[in-house]
């Protein structure tokens, strides 16, 4: 039964079943961070944000980390790993937004779930749409009979089973999700659409405009002839501030110290895969030894000739059992392969290329015209044409530009009488006739016929790596660059003396996890918010094989950027009002036909029309976006030229043609329901976010995460 797949998707970020598991207790409840006398940082201090006036302490979020933790595991069999944790934080942070800001407004507006209506969501008249997925039967009808017997074997299974777990989850879930469904459809409900905007959006969608424009784009005037003043750029800065909105940021310099193996690791590492390599050949365990010696994620598995290793896959005909290949040296990590076990599968695989000649319509005359298509081609490629360039020519499909190629594929992947022609081929080369599937004429050539064989493979990786010996020596280097050292001048000084590469990163926020190239940099955003200050020099930061030291550059406060900041952005946007100033006052009342003007007034100037505008396209061509500029056109009357359109890239001036206004209908129900359709698809994200912003939450897990 596929219902183990629906209870996985089912926990939204949401809404999500609480589960206690006694490890939660154990990490939670532990004295680091707790009140006993061990405890490192007070209330205060412990605080990770608030959401709704609520103080969300360390022991709430860890607590909400740990449900999707267990969740995670129960799920996967398995403990998350480093991205899956920031997931999981994520996601738990989340739910802390649901639990204080959200799910307190449905007691507000009394919204509630009974248990009558659980019930009836799990196996009465109104079943969840979840498990009557899980319970359809091979026809594609809900099988109530198979329900409730699978609700007779869980409520038999101990308590504490996983998949008893699993239902309990699954089933807590359904009433927090159906009283998020009532209250946002209170509120989605409220929603309406006038007969008025109704007509509005049948007229921007079909009223349509015959247009004739000439386009001066602002680099067209040259820089030298504008000059703006810090005045002009503070003016701009002041009336548009709010585009210049701001989190709080940081920004920090650093220099990265990498630790990478040297000649000496090398050969250390080659000498031990020799070794290996010897031993291979004579264990009798090949899966223990592989994954006892291996640093890799897959050190035994079983491969067909579709996912053979693609060095083993040009050698396959004469693998043989117990044989080792390597060790071999491929993209700086050694690898040793054991043929443990060769068997024949239940399963055949078979590789072609094919050229598909689709019909234009699904009528004998069309087929006919395809298929005398498709018979020609096969006729060139049997007199000696390239069967890669017939297909990047006349192919119709995905597989045109890499020659046809399909690869290697398994018995039943394709259309049936496709599958049928590859699979009944005893040698490669080309079919003698085209074959007739659903989606047209196929000339196909077989690659490499029919194939069960599996291999069973022990993998031995080993990553050349630095030795502690020259991780060691990176690591007081970096300790040595960062002793006694404050402030960024002599942070910058000391670099360029130790001939250290200094890097910037700048307006830095709090959820950063990746800094430039660094990948995984999380411990130095949290030192960045938590410790740092303008100067302050950080102790080393272990990034896995490079050692970082930084130095806080700057900062950001929340509200807007400051002038000087933006300055540099801000000059380009305000001389382009100045060039638009001064290309309308040299076109001002002219008349003259819009080439003329085009010559006259610059080379990079271009006319161009367009005889299907429509005011909800919202661009023009050669011009791209300008909505400001559409809606003047459409303002105009039929033969008339606008004033010079100050527009978002250039002047336009515009000479209306004519406008055609759809012809008057009786029923706008249509349009009325499509506006009605895009208000209730976006109104529970519209809902999520006004709550957040209302809740006034304040994020500080920066500080521990």
């Amino acid at each position: 039964m596929a219902l183990i797949s629906v209870l996985r998707t089912k926990m939204t970020k949401w809404v999500v079943g609480a589960i206690a598991l006694s490890m939660g207790a154990f990490i939670v409840g532990g004295d680091l961070f707790g009140n006993g006398p061990q405890s490192l940082f007070g209330d205060e201090e412990r605080k990770v944000g608030e959401i709704a006036g609520n103080s969300i302490s360390l022991d709430d979020y860890q607590a909400a980390i740990q449900e999707r933790k267990n969740s995670y595991i129960l799920n996967f069999g398995r403990q998350p790993g480093d991205r899956e944790n920031a997931t999981l934080e994520a996601q738990a942070w989340e739910m802390l937004l649901s639990r204080n800001a959200i799910e307190p407004q449905y007691d507000e507006v009394g919204v509630k779930v009974t248990n009558d209506e659980v019930w009836d969501m799990v196996q009465g008249k109104h079943v969840d749409e979840s498990i009557k997925n899980a319970f359809t039967d091979s026809s594609g009808r809900f099988d109530r009979n198979a329900l409730i017997q699978y609700l007779k074997n869980i409520e038999a299974m101990p308590v504490g089973s996983d998949a008893r777990i699993r239902w309990d989850i699954f089933r807590g879930d359904l009433a927090p999700a159906r009283e998020r469904l009532k209250y946002e459809n209170l509120i989605i409900k409220t929603s309406y659409v006038t007969e008025a905007e109704a007509e509005r959006d049948y007229h921007n969608q079909n009223d349509v405009a015959e247009v004739k424009y000439l386009y001066i784009p602002y680099y067209a005037v040259n820089d030298s002839l504008i000059t703006v003043s810090d005045a002009s750029l503070k003016d701009y800065y002041n009336k548009n501030k709010r585009k210049y909105k701001a989190e709080n940021t940081r920004s920090l310099s650093y220099v990265a110290i990498a630790a990478n193996a040297s000649p000496d690791d090398s050969t250390a590492i080659k000498e031990e895969v020799n070794r290996l390599a010897s031993d291979f050949k004579t264990i009798t365990e090949d899966s223990i030894f592989a994954m006892s010696n291996s640093d890799g994620n897959s050190p035994f598995n079983k491969y067909t000739v579709i996912n053979l290793p693609s060095t083993l896959a040009p050698i396959r005909e004469s693998l043989t059992e117990g044989q080792v290949i390597g060790p071999l040296l491929e993209d700086g990590t050694y690898r040793i392969y054991k043929i443990s076990k060769i068997t024949k599968d239940t399963v055949y695989n078979a590789k072609a290329s094919h050229i598909l000649i689709k019909w234009d319509a699904a009528t004998p005359e069309g087929k006919k015209t395809a298929k005398e298509k498709a018979q020609k081609i096969l006729k060139d490629i049997k007199g000696g044409a390239s069967f890669a360039a017939k297909a990047r020519e006349f192919g119709t499909d995905g597989t045109a530009s890499t020659g046809g190629d399909l690869g290697w594929f398994y018995k039943g992947q394709m259309v049936k009488p496709f599958d049928n022609a590859v699979f009944d081929a005893k040698k490669t080369g080309l079919l003698n006739d085209v074959v007739e599937t659903e989606f047209g004429y196929h000339i196909i050539e077989v690659t490499g016929t029919k194939d069960n064989m599996s291999y069973h493979v022990a993998t031995i990786e080993r990553t050349i790596s630095p030795s502690d010996e020259t991780l060691n020596t990176a690591l007081r280097k970096a300790d040595s660059f960062a002793a006694d050292l404050s402030g960024v001048e002599e942070f910058k000084e000391k670099a360029k003396k130790e001939n250290l590469a200094v890097f910037d990163a700048n307006d830095l926020g709090t959820a950063e996890r990746r800094i430039n190239n660094l990948g995984e940099a999380r411990q130095m955003i949290t030192w960045l918010f938590r410790e740092a200050k303008v100067g302050k020099v950080s102790t080393v930061f272990d990034l896995t094989d490079t050692y970082v030291v930084a130095v806080m550059t700057g900062e950001t406060e929340k509200g807007f950027k400051d002038f000087e900041k933006v300055k540099e952005e801000i000059t380009p946007l305000v001389k382009n009002i100045a060039k638009g100033e001064y290309l309308k006052a040299k076109l001002k009342g002219k008349t003259e036909p819009l080439e003329e003007l085009a010559k006259l007034y610059s080379r990079d100037a271009v006319v161009n029309s367009s005889s299907d505008l429509k005011i909800n396209t919202n661009t023009l061509p050669s011009i791209g976006f300008d909505p400001v500029v559409i809606g003047a056109i459409f303002s105009l009357e039929n033969g008339k030229r606008s004033a010079p359109l100050t527009g978002e890239n250039g002047i336009v001036i515009a000479d209306l043609q004519n406008k055609t206004e759809a012809p008057a209908i009786g029923d706008f129900t249509m349009f009325k329901n499509q506006l009605m359709q895009t208000l209730t698809g976006r109104g529970g994200y519209y809902i999520t976010e006004a709550l957040k912003e209302a809740a006034k939450v304040e994020d500080k897990r920066y500080k521990f995460y």
